[in-house]
């Protein structure tokens, strides 16, 4: 959530460290110059801007992470019963094959909190591998929830569970690990006062980056931009729009910010955007408040299901 990466100066000046722009945590530094003609960092000592995200940041996650993964458990447990106890009562557009699957994509998503919220406060103690792991399993669930959404949508395919909705349900899932590979390899921990477990431990320009935030953008951004356009111009999907596809499109609302702002932060990272000392002490509050509300999908998404359900009761 925002761009908060715990390093020393140490770390700072080595070859192999994050990109500068990557680390905006409570130190200073000079917007102006952030590298001289020897390639050498500058000193952050003597600017006069300062970041204060990354203490915030460090004791409002946890609990907010903690308190997030509760609500999502009750919430998803609920949704489960009721697809249990009534599998009859979910017909289209809510039909009991996609919400399941949502259901099993926000469960998924749910399960991750407690280590991410433990890694913030306590440091990242399970290695690369498990870190990489983590950010695969989290944008795979979003990946798949997207996916989801969208075909559900733009599609009746979800109506009956038959050969058809078996084929998409593999073609989905298997897609959505496949467009959250690139965050694995852009992922690892970063070694300071407390190990950190990063989306990003390479350079902004890495092929790897550049292919997630690409992916990321098209799920955020482009897709539900193209659907609402598709779904406005053509008759059929206009007609078809029901109270029960605005509760799974609260997955695209909720995430949307944090797409904007993953955008702009690529921008400023590439220095396709000019930044300014005012930008970088207040841009990661943007990027972390975009993303805490792209979370709250996993315990508000349940609960917009359940009421879509009961109203058509």
């Amino acid at each position: 959530m925002g761009n908060c990466i715990p390093v020393s100066p140490s770390i700072l000046e080595s070859k192999n460290s994050l990109d500068l722009m990557d680390i905006l945590g409570n130190l200073s530094y000079d917007v102006t110059a952030y590298e001289d003609s020897n390639g050498t960092f500058p000193d952050y000592d003597a600017a006069p801007c300062h970041n204060e995200y990354c203490p915030l940041f460090q004791r409002v996650a946890p609990t907010f992470l903690a308190v997030t993964c509760a609500v999502a458990t009750l919430g998803t447990g609920a949704l489960l019963v009721a697809l249990a106890k009534r599998p009859h009562a979910w017909g289209w557009p809510q039909s009991r094959a996609l919400v399941a699957q949502l259901a099993v994509g926000m469960g998924l998503f749910t399960t991750l909190l407690p280590a991410v919220a433990v890694g913030i406060g306590q440091g990242w103690r399970l290695g690369t591998g498990l870190c990489s792991l983590t950010h695969l399993l989290w944008h795979w669930s979003l990946f798949a929830q997207g996916l989801l959404v969208a075909s559900g949508s733009c599609s009746t395919a979800w109506c009956r569970w038959d050969p058809r909705s078996r084929r998409l349900t593999v073609a989905v899932w298997a897609g959505a690990l496949l467009l959250a590979t690139p965050v694995a390899l852009a992922s690892g921990t970063v070694a300071s006062p407390v190990t950190s477990c990063v989306r990003r431990s390479v350079a902004i320009l890495s092929p790897a980056y550049l292919l997630h935030l690409a992916f990321c953008l098209c799920l955020f951004l482009l897709l539900p931009a193209g659907l609402l356009v598709a779904t406005l111009a053509v008759p059929r999907l206009r007609a078809g729009w029901q109270p029960g596809v605005g509760a799974s499109w609260l997955f695209f609302g909720l995430w949307l910010p944090y797409g904007v702002g993953l955008g702009v932060d690529f921008l400023l990272r590439a220095r396709l955007l000019q930044p300014s000392c005012g930008t970088f002490e207040h841009f990661d509050y943007v990027l972390g408040l975009g993303e805490g509300l792209g979370v709250l999908h996993c315990c508000l998404g349940p609960a917009a299901l359940l009421a879509a359900r009961l109203r058509r009761c």
